[in-house]
């Protein structure tokens, strides 16, 4: 063999070396489109983590974030075929879908239980829900719908004492006999921030009222045509949501002061606090089954309430709802530290 043969055949070996250790082809990432209902915030966290780290990319996943606004539907996006997954507010939703037949379906539940809570001023003296009863309370539309019917049928509530919320906490300041519907995560850092006391707070589910919230819905054909994709976005998802709520999340945090500058550094670190403190995120079944998790049993025992309250009418086929299929796996929980 000539020497030119020599490094012809050499060069071949080569080569067909490195084509066996290098991939067949660039990886190829399924794009996706994911719908917050709100604008971004600690509360999305986990979802611009799993960006922001490249957690969706190690997922095969190329994941858009299209944050909602007061005047963005991005529900209305996904029915449409616009978007491929969107957060719904709770279950609520999920079963007036099933009521109104609009093909969407429950595929995960990030929060174990729902941050509505009412607020008191500290000379109140409330100590329990049924304290509430005498006092002004200041509760949104939305909320006369929902959860104000539950306290109703649940803890005999009237609606004499109720005045509108319309998301401005000065009534409530002025008002030292009255309560204040909000969020654990957000409400009472503003309204220490604006009147300079701490409010107490009620959490509602500790109390009863055991929706799931921040779900993340798809449409039917997405999950009979692409189960694979919904299962990868879902698992992505809980890790996401394991890095922010655990582990660093500057990244996370970085993606959402961008697309929304009035998020400032401690209303970020207050809302993960108290998402961890009352176990929002990560509680009940999470604790074993992994973030995301839902059962049949927790739906059933919502409806029955939602039932009772005359919220939803009692021939709901309200299992349509959801499914149990891309969940209770258990990812990620190995990256929870011992004591969440």
């Amino acid at each position: 063999m000539t020497p030119s043969h020599l490094r012809r055949a050499l060069t071949a070996s080569l080569l067909a070396a490195l084509v066996s250790v290098a991939p067949a082809r660039a990886e190829t990432l399924d794009k996706v489109t994911f719908g917050t209902n709100w604008v971004a915030e600690a509360e999305h966290g986990g979802f611009f983590q799993a960006v922001a780290d490249g957690t969706y990319r190690k997922y095969g996943l190329d994941v858009t974030i299209v944050p909602g606004g007061p005047n963005e539907n991005n529900r209305m996006l996904l029915i449409a075929g616009k978007i491929d997954f969107f957060m719904a507010a709770n279950t609520l939703m999920s079963f007036d879908a099933v009521a109104n037949n609009v093909p969407v379906v429950t595929i995960a539940a990030i929060f174990q239980k729902d941050p509505q809570v009412m607020l008191t001023q500290p000379d109140a003296k409330v100590s329990k829900i049924e304290d509430l009863k005498p006092l002004t309370l200041f509760v949104s539309k939305e909320g006369m719908g929902s959860y104000f019917q539950w306290l109703k049928s649940e803890y005999g509530f009237s609606e004499k004492n109720v005045r509108p919320y319309n998301f401005n906490p000065q009534p409530f300041i002025a008002n030292p006999k009255s309560a204040m519907q909000g969020y654990v995560t957000s409400e009472p850092f503003a309204v220490e921030k604006a009147a300079g006391f701490k409010p107490n707070v009620l959490l509602l589910a500790d109390y009863g009222f055991n929706t799931y919230s921040t779900l993340i819905e798809t449409r039917r054909d997405i999950v009979e045509k692409k189960p694979d994709m919904v299962q990868r976005f879902v698992d992505a998802s809980m890790v996401g949501w394991y890095n922010y709520i655990y582990r660093d999340n500057s990244a996370g945090n970085a993606m959402i002061k961008k697309l929304n500058p009035e998020m400032t550094d401690d209303l970020l670190a207050y809302s993960v606090a108290k998402m961890k403190e009352h176990g929002i995120v990560d509680s009940g079944d999470s604790l074993k089954n992994g973030i995301g998790a839902m059962s049949d049993e927790r739906y059933t025992s919502f409806f029955n309430k939602m039932v009772k309250a005359g919220v939803v009418k009692p021939d709901l086929d309200f299992r349509k709802s959801y499914t149990l299929r891309f969940v209770n796996k258990g990812v990620g929980v190995e990256l929870r530290p011992n004591k969440p």
